[in-house]
């Protein structure tokens, strides 16, 4: 069964003109887009984000940094893509992250991370309801998908 996970690619992505890299990135490994908005959030929707994280000393400025400026918020959809995105995104923060990855390729921040993908199909449910109802979610079948997804048998 395939999951979905939310993607943000944060304003620092955005204005350092990564967005095309980043997309390329996941619809290389196989997965499938199946929601897209261009926006900028409010600091309230920021906060509502990133509520797991109220009461934390990082917590007012990580929310100014998220409604900054524009982002691209996104649903994906593979089996096993939680895991799978996290892995490609790399560490929190660029000068932790290994080569290969997209933090460890695109950034050295200690502050920004371009990019943000959920932690668990709990949270990916819960943030994919922030951003997008029910009817912008496209359901649909990739032509490659026997390839992109099949199992030698």
């Amino acid at each position: 069964m395939a999951e979905r996970t939310l993607i943000i690619i944060k304003p620092d992505g955005i204005q350092r003109h990564l967005a095309g890299e980043i997309i390329g990135r996941f619809e290389k490994k196989g997965f499938k887009l199946v929601a897209a908005k261009f926006i900028q959030i409010s600091e309230d929707l920021a906060r509502r984000h990133y509520a797991v994280h109220r009461g934390k000393g990082f917590f007012e400025g990580v929310v100014k940094y998220l409604s900054s400026a524009p982002l691209l918020v996104m649903v994906w959809e593979a089996e096993g893509i939680i895991d799978m995105s996290r892995k490609m995104m790399g560490a929190t923060f660029g000068y932790d992250a290994e080569p290969g990855t997209i933090r460890g390729d695109f950034s050295s921040s200690r502050g920004y991370n371009l990019i943000h993908g959920s932690d668990s199909p709990q949270s990916a449910e819960r943030e994919i309801e922030l951003f997008f109802k029910p009817d912008e979610i496209i359901d649909y079948e990739l032509a490659d998908a026997c390839w992109l997804y099949g199992k030698n048998d």
